[in-house]
């Protein structure tokens, strides 16, 4: 299963340097999974991108549409306090910000559900390196510079 966190799963709708890399690993997984945050998080940063560079505008509003047409196929992952209680206890042991910690019980949750090997996808360097120590194959892991999507 391939889980992607909210920065991977923009650039399945917004072109950026790692689009194609996605799209190959997200053809080639048996299910994709997200956690339920990342629908508000996609939409507060192409709502942002909107404001930023009006005349991406059109692009954003085509994003929004492929997301929202997209995601009933996605396994949505839920914030349960299980997960919650995990993600405080990563962003101390990993010094994660803001929701990265969620977005990382989240994918270490759908690979104990699954009993599988998670690919995780994410554009940033901090948040790969927990995957990688937690056991899930970082699709990303040779970033060298966290291009922040938020």
């Amino acid at each position: 299963m391939l889980y992607c966190d909210t920065s991977a799963l923009l650039e399945l709708y917004i072109e950026e340097a790692h689009s194609d890399n996605l799209r190959s690993h997200v053809t080639e997984a048996p299910a994709v999974a997200v956690c339920r945050i990342a629908w508000a998080e996609a939409h507060a940063a192409l709502a942002r991108r909107a404001r930023e560079v009006p005349e991406d505008r059109p692009i954003i509003e085509a994003a929004k549409a492929a997301l929202t047409a997209d995601w009933p196929h996605y396994v949505v992952m839920e914030v349960s306090q299980a997960v919650v209680e995990r993600a405080g206890e990563y962003a101390d042991a990993f010094a994660l910000r803001r929701y990265d910690s969620v977005q990382l019980a989240a994918g270490f949750e759908a690979g104990r559900i699954t009993e599988a090997t998670i690919e995780f996808a994410c554009i940033d360097v901090r948040l790969n390196k927990a995957a990688l120590v937690l056991g899930m194959d970082a699709v990303f892991a040779n970033l060298e510079h966290a291009a922040m999507v938020r």
